[in-house]
């Protein structure tokens, strides 16, 4: 072992933290799929609630991956330009996009039970109770990681 102050040598310190990663929107939708899905997923294994575990991978983790998806090329084509996303508190960015999106999974909600009602007017879909739960928690936890991992990767390259 070299000892630097016995030969006057200087030695190189390494960083504590890695430095970030890019924002890959590809990885990031695929992490915003598995992350609740695989969640909802233990979930409905623990509760033996086969409903939880079917909506795990379509409702919970489809509508995650379809919000994550948009939000995330919308932040990447627009949002870098528009001075209120990119100057507004982390935190604060983070609490609008959750909310907003959380109020559009809503939206989105309503119009799946509207339109199924017309579609199918007789049919009686268990699933579709579920909506009005899974697509604003859904939206939210994508927007939360979408925008989080967005701003970080933007702060950082700044």
């Amino acid at each position: 072992m070299h000892d630097p102050a016995k030969s006057g040598g200087v030695y190189p310190i390494k960083r504590a933290s890695p430095e970030r990663k890019l924002f890959v929107l590809w990885r990031e939708v695929v992490m915003a799929y598995l992350s609740p899905a695989i969640m909802a997923s233990i979930g409905g294994w623990i509760t033996a609630d086969k409903g939880l575990q079917i909506g795990a991978l379509t409702t919970i983790g489809g509508t995650s991956a379809l919000i994550a998806a948009l939000l995330g090329r919308w932040l990447q084509s627009q949002g870098i330009h528009k001075r209120w996303v990119t100057h507004t508190p982390h935190l604060a960015l983070v609490a609008v996009m959750g909310m907003t999106m959380a109020v559009i999974g809503l939206l989105a909600a309503w119009l799946t039970t509207e339109l199924l009602v017309i579609v199918a007017p007789g049919e009686s879909l268990a699933w579709l109770s579920r909506v009005w739960i899974d697509f604003p928690l859904s939206a939210i936890i994508a927007s939360t990681l979408i925008t989080w991992r967005w701003r970080s990767a933007i702060s950082h390259d700044q």
